[in-house]
């Protein structure tokens, strides 16, 4: 463990948030340097676990089977929830319900909270713990109506200047027929556009499965993270895999193409940080996971209380068209 390397990176990232408290906007060589402090983290406390895996598993580094683990471990059916993070961390938690024009979805969380003193709007995916709570929270897989009354929580929060949590366990909006007789798609884009104009601070949390659109529709925010067991991806690894392998054995293989991994997708920039999970895996430790996530949400929502709502705004729009590798090709 490179420990001098991790303590000048905490002096460092210190005395910018001193600085910052003088009116100074260092929030991006903050978050740049808080980055790549994670990422020293993670590799100083994951080697063991992670070495353990590839021994197990015969596997190397960034194996389909090492991946296929961390898959496992995402979808484990003990794992903390939302409504497991909210009860440990934050306060009179106040739920929301219904969309005001179809009805209420189970599977979609929402309501008012206090964290760290702070009235705060929360909104999650939530699957159910036994066959009769999956049913009735449809094994965490959206309706249109869900997205819907998420929306509407939110648009609440902003009038009232409150910031945003979302924490999303799902592996996709529902695909069913009704589901798309009530506009999916429709509910899905129009969260995606409101929340890029929403006037308050966005923390995302992937805590569990970030699946497709029904993740993306909660997920657009000022500051990404996810869990270190965490999965984030366009389509499940046995959907790929079924398209591009014709064969949905294929999964673990298809999981290491995604890429879907905290580990991979931090240097790609498409979070901000990995929050470390207990040895284990967070469904080891409730009480362990939500201290580290709630330490990292409050460093987070301390920062982005100090920006201004314009520079919000252009900072969460610049960071999403940043996102992927394209070519523009010009006709000769």
């Amino acid at each position: 463990m490179d420990t001098k390397a991790i303590e000048e990176l905490q002096r460092q990232i210190e005395r910018l948030r001193e600085l910052s408290r003088d009116g100074l906007d260092l929030s991006e060589e903050i978050a740049r340097l808080e980055a790549k402090l994670a990422r020293l983290r993670q590799t100083s406390s994951g080697q063991a676990s992670l070495d353990v895996h590839r021994a197990a598993a015969g596997g190397t580094a960034n194996s389909p089977d090492e991946v296929w683990e961390r898959v496992k471990l995402a979808r484990h059916p003990q794992r903390p929830y939302p409504l497991d993070y909210i009860k440990l961390i934050m306060e009179d938690f106040y739920e929301l319900h219904g969309d005001r024009l179809f009805g209420d979805d189970a599977a979609i969380v929402a309501g008012l909270a206090r964290f760290e003193g702070r009235t705060v709007v929360v909104v999650g995916t939530q699957k159910g713990r036994d066959a009769t709570e999956n049913v009735r929270r449809n094994f965490g897989m959206p309706h249109p109506e869900g997205y819907r009354k998420a929306l509407r929580v939110m648009k609440l929060g902003e009038r009232f200047g409150f910031p945003i949590l979302t924490f999303i366990d799902t592996p996709g909006a529902y695909p069913g027929i009704g589901a798309e007789e009530r506009n999916i798609g429709g509910a899905l884009a129009q969260n995606i556009y409101e929340m890029f104009q929403l006037q308050v601070p966005i923390i995302v949390t992937i805590c569990g499965e970030g699946g497709s659109g029904g993740a993306i529709a909660l997920g657009v925010g000022d500051r990404i993270l996810m869990l270190e067991n965490a999965i984030y991806s366009v389509i499940t690894p046995e959907g790929c895999a079924a398209i591009l392998f014709r064969d949905a054995q294929k999964a673990p293989q298809a999981a290491q193409a995604l890429k879907l991994t905290a580990q991979h997708l931090l240097p790609l920039g498409i979070i901000d940080e990995i929050v470390p999970e207990p040895p284990g895996g967070a469904h080891l430790d409730y009480r362990g996971a939500a201290h580290a996530l709630a330490a990292a949400l409050a460093r987070h929502l301390r920062e982005l209380c100090h920006i201004p709502v314009q520079q919000l705004l252009e900072g969460r729009a610049a960071r999403f068209r940043a996102l992927g590798i394209f070519e523009e090709l010009r006709e000769p």
